[in-house]
């Protein structure tokens, strides 16, 4: 169990490292962010939406049922660990239910089908909720939907309801915190990315270590101040 827990962990991390490197400040598509910067009249502004705990409470889209499934299967994608944010700890579940409340809501019914394909496949397997199972039968179940053995499933597919979790997982551990998710820098401390930095040293370029000078600071920080 913890050797599946670091592998997936490590898989993320390594993904995210890419794509943040990739991206300069986020992995959060490039329309994605600028619908937002739209939405908020050039200026960047926070999420406003918080659930009221990390797995339960209705949210911008999600029910309380979707939104514990959601929180579940994100965790058993990024688990947390003793000084390593998860999934939970970060936020990924608000960065999912606002996007699918925004820009990703052409992914309504696609969320909508895939749960509850997930949840017939579960009780048809083990006779329980996705939510209701141990740790190890939740992991077998991702893994029934990674390989493309999941029954029950039309569309989405099992696998692109996977891949589809597991990317928007990725965006909201390390996405900017502005978009709902990597709450309070949760992954980006784990990846030792910096933020919003305006300036780098020729030494910190040349540097192989994760980056530690500076405080980490995100898009809301640098948003310009609005005078009345």
């Amino acid at each position: 169990m913890l050797e599946l827990d670091e592998a997936r962990r490590a898989f993320l991390w390594r993904a995210a490292v890419t794509a943040v490197a990739g991206a300069g400040i986020g992995v959060v598509p490039e329309s994605l962010a600028q619908a937002q910067h739209q939405q908020h009249g050039g200026g960047a502004q926070p999420a406003v939406h918080e659930h009221s705990t990390g797995s339960t409470g209705h949210g911008a889209f999600f029910n309380a049922d979707d939104a514990a499934t959601i929180a579940a299967f994100t965790e058993r994608l990024m688990p947390g660990a003793p000084g390593k944010p998860g999934a939970l700890e970060a936020g990924v579940l608000n960065y999912i239910d606002l996007a699918l409340a925004g820009y990703y809501e052409t992914m309504q019914d696609f969320y909508r089908r895939g749960l509850n394909s997930l949840e017939a496949y579960c009780q048809k397997t083990y006779k329980a909720a996705f939510v209701n199972l141990g740790a190890e039968r939740q992991n077998e179940v991702i893994s029934a939907l990674e390989s493309g053995k999941a029954t029950e499933f039309g569309w989405p597919r099992p696998q692109a309801f996977f891949n589809t979790l597991r990317t928007h997982t990725i965006e909201g551990m390390f996405a900017d915190p502005i978009y709902g998710g990597n709450k309070d820098f949760a992954g980006w401390r784990l990846v030792g990315f910096p933020g919003a930095i305006p300036l780098f040293t020729t030494e910190d370029m040349l540097s192989k270590e994760a980056y530690g000078g500076k405080e980490i600071i995100g898009l809301q920080s640098r948003a310009p101040v609005r005078r009345a």
